[in-house]
């Protein structure tokens, strides 16, 4: 009896991890800024509002592609994309008419203070 309790016991802690592994996807809104910016004025008490009007072209100059990019959430969080997430931004800012306050959603899962980014688009209303 005991060893069918400790298979049981096995079977399901197995199991409660697997579940807990299972990453959900989720959207994200909010504005853009590279990492470099982000880095010069993420201590800043106005830093929220330095992203919503951060220039497009800033975001693509040479230091800051290389750097990657950041989206600041409505509550305050800032989530770095992965290399397949920068990719899609920069293609994105090379296409707008944007000029400052880069406005996105972006899908896929997120993992710490990143995000393994699946989808990501200009949004054209207001980052909520």
């Amino acid at each position: 009896m005991t060893r069918k309790l400790f298979a049981l016991s096995v079977i399901l802690t197995v199991c409660a991890i697997l579940y807990a592994q299972d990453k959900k996807t989720v959207t994200l809104n909010g504005y853009l800024i590279d990492n470099a910016c982000a880095g010069m004025h993420a201590k800043e008490a106005t830093f929220s509002e330095t992203v919503k009007k951060h220039k497009t072209s800033c975001a693509l100059m040479p230091p800051c592609v290389k750097s990657g990019y950041a989206v600041l959430t409505a509550d305050g969080k800032l989530y770095k994309f992965d290399d397949a997430g920068n990719k899609s931004v920069e293609a994105l800012l090379r296409e707008t008419s944007t000029k400052a306050g880069f406005s996105v959603a972006v899908e896929g899962t997120v993992e710490g203070d990143t995000i393994k980014v699946t989808k990501v688009t200009e949004s054209t209303t207001e980052a909520q």
